[in-house]
């Protein structure tokens, strides 16, 4: 793109809609779950309804939506075919909160917008709709997350977290009513702006430079699932034992909210380890605002090995293993620490 700002601020309006979705939807988990008679099934309304609004919202700014997203309406058609329209129809109750007069087709065709082959484009949109379910269902830190991909860097992210204060004095384990939102474009920085708030100003956010006492704060996955919580700990103490320091508190929070809370300054390192004996290849949707916003703010960004994120190969990031976000300062040794412990690869 040769112009940011009609992208950022379409980015911005369609992550802010979709935050105010998703969070009506988590504001009546229990009535959604009685409906529905699933206990997973409000995360499963938040993420069509989600990803309809998104696309919805790009193809009305920017006049067509170009999209690799984590869903797909096939199941939902299917539903509709065998007569079953309960959950349909909870998706297009949630999408008409702010796409006041979708039709059922309206959100199904814009669902299915996301169904592109990144292959076949040079640029793209990347999402997901909800990151951090589990922490969506424990009604915590989840993020929308969506990012601009061209020629296979990603070169602009916005990155909602409608959970996430900007007051760094709220524990992040909490939610805030108001939620953050993080805009970057590649080599334009990042700023941070109310979620429900998208036209703000905002401010600029960076990391400064840390003290050589300062305590490491690590952020890592509330899920052990998704990272090796063992490793981490020895790569943390052998962190702070090259650096003569001590561990800070760890901040423990789902999805690409832990970008956020390093690219601010909130903590020092993020860890996603692989897990011995699970090979797990990443998705692009997953990582591609967060890593943006991270190194746009003044931190390193790699996989578990110190190689940079290849967004270049379609949906998976096939060429990576695990993911390492931090101080610059920190960073350098966390890569050494896990080559060390061998913890590269599962």
């Amino acid at each position: 793109m040769s112009d940011w700002a009609p992208a950022i601020e379409a980015a911005a309006l369609a992550v802010s809609r979709a935050s105010a979705v998703c969070r009506a939807v988590q504001a009546r988990l229990d009535d959604v779950r009685s409906i529905l008679k699933d206990d997973k099934s409000p995360v499963t309304v938040a993420d069509f309804a989600s990803q309809a609004v998104v696309a919805w919202t790009l193809r009305e700014t920017m006049g067509s939506c170009v999209m690799v997203g984590e869903e797909d309406a096939h199941e939902l058609r299917e539903q509709l075919s065998a007569g079953e329209r309960t959950t349909v129809d909870q998706v297009v109750e949630a999408a008409r909160l702010v796409w006041t007069d979708a039709t059922v087709d309206d959100v199904l065709d814009a669902i299915d917008l996301g169904n592109a082959d990144p292959r076949a484009h040079g640029a793209y949109w990347t999402l997901d709709p909800i990151d951090g379910t589990k922490g969506f269902l424990r009604d915590q830190q989840y993020a929308v997350a969506l990012g601009w991909i061209e020629g296979g860097l990603v070169t602009l992210g916005a990155l909602g977290c409608p959970n996430l204060s900007l007051d760094q004095s709220f524990p992040v384990s909490e939610k805030d009513g108001r939620g953050s939102l993080y805009l970057a474009t590649r080599g334009g920085g990042v700023r941070e702006v109310a979620c429900d708030e998208p036209d703000r100003t905002g401010r600029p956010i960076g990391r400064s430079a840390r003290g050589t006492a300062d305590p490491v704060r690590m952020c890592e996955s509330a899920e052990a699932g998704h990272t090796s919580h063992g490793a981490a700990g020895e790569v943390l103490s052998r962190v702070t034992g090259e650096l003569g320091t001590t561990a800070g508190e760890p901040a423990r929070l789902d999805s690409q909210a832990k970008y956020a809370v390093v690219a601010r300054g909130q903590a020092d390192l993020y860890l996603r380890l692989p897990r011995p004996g699970k090979p797990y290849v990443e998705r692009i949707w997953d990582h591609a605002a967060g890593s943006l916003v991270a190194s746009e703010a003044g931190c390193a960004v790699s996989d578990a090995s110190g190689t940079a994120l290849d967004f270049g190969h379609g949906a998976g990031l096939e060429r990576n293993a695990g993911v390492v976000v931090g101080d610059p300062a920190v960073h350098g040794p966390a890569i050494e620490a896990i080559g060390s412990l061998g913890a590269a690869r599962a």
